[in-house]
């Protein structure tokens, strides 16, 4: 049963957000092109917002900062009236969840993004965070299909993936944000999923802005779509007026943005070799202090000299 929802105050304001990655010193490079410019953007309890983009867009930065994850003013962005960022009681109380990647760990001389596989039981994990409702436990075990004996050492990806989401989920939210979480799940574990998130929305008023690039099954789950190309805002609006707008399916909707884009971007690109220009922008000179300072396994330093720089495998090209 659906539940009336305070549409006063926005749950999500993000006001004229630009962002940079900083260097090594806390602050961004010397001319470097923001990541993200000039994005406005709010929603409201009961909301659940579709953000869509191509690769490198900005999608997962976006929600990483309205997650509190990197350091805005304070103004920017807020989260039920509060800084995403400086009140960290958001996260710590569970208003504010943040689902995203996948459970992966650094190995020193081994790799990165290695999965976290222990040899703990599903059972144990879920089981083992206090003060949780019992009955919304048992719900997301049954809509997620966990099997308690799986052992995390032992089970599939997307098995992995059916814990880790139910973990995220067993206490109950006020904002979601969602970065392709359902990568790795079959047809009906993310039916089910999104079938749970919505109800979430209708009769709880949570909003959920939810990022990602597999549109099966996502006709009538959304309230309001957001598209981002190149770190800046191109449309938000309430899906019926996206449907106003286009008789194509969701999928054929936004191939159709992202296919204007790219064909817009080889434009500039041929446009800039015909100039004589390079196809891309020239990096910024600065770009070098963007590593780390440290070369993975090595007691050279990539930024002390040039000699131990040209050395480096963990160097920057220029």
């Amino acid at each position: 049963m659906a539940v009336e929802v305070e549409q006063s105050q926005p749950t999500v304001q993000v006001t004229n957000l630009k962002f940079t990655y900083p260097g090594i010193d806390g602050h961004p490079p010397p001319g470097a092109k923001p990541l993200i410019d000039g994005l406005n953007l709010s929603l409201f309890a009961g909301n659940r917002c579709l953000l869509v983009g191509s690769n490198g867009a900005g999608k997962t930065t976006i929600l990483k900062i309205i997650g509190g994850k990197h350091m805005v003013d304070q103004e920017t962005v807020r989260v039920l009236g509060r800084s995403a960022f400086h009140d960290t009681a958001l996260t710590a109380s569970g208003d504010l969840s943040y689902l995203g990647g996948e459970w992966r760990r650094e190995v020193a001389f081994a790799g990165y993004e290695i999965p976290i596989q222990m040899d703990v039981s599903a059972d144990k994990m879920i089981f083992g965070v206090a003060g949780i409702d019992p009955k919304r436990r048992d719900e997301l075990i049954k809509v997620l299909a966990i099997d308690l004996s799986w052992r995390m050492h032992k089970v599939s990806d997307g098995q992995r993936r059916r814990v880790q989401i139910c973990m995220g989920l067993l206490k109950t939210f006020k904002v979601l944000l969602l970065d392709e979480i359902t990568v790795d799940l079959d047809v009906l574990a993310r039916a089910d999923l999104l079938k749970f998130l919505k109800k979430e929305c209708e009769e709880r008023g949570a909003t959920i802005i939810y990022a990602t690039h597999i549109f099966d099954g996502l006709e009538d789950w959304p309230s309001h779509i957001v598209y981002v190309s190149q770190g800046k805002l191109q449309l938000a609006s309430p899906m019926n007026e996206i449907k106003e707008l286009s008789n194509l399916s969701m999928m054929r909707t936004v191939e159709r943005w992202l296919r204007k884009e790219r064909d817009e971007e080889r434009l500039r690109r041929k446009e800039r070799k015909a100039k004589g220009l390079p196809e891309h922008e020239k990096q910024v000179e600065g770009s070098r202090v963007i590593n780390n300072g440290w070369a993975a396994g090595r007691l050279n330093s990539t930024v002390a000299g040039e000699d131990n720089f040209l050395l480096s495998s963990n160097r920057v090209l220029r």
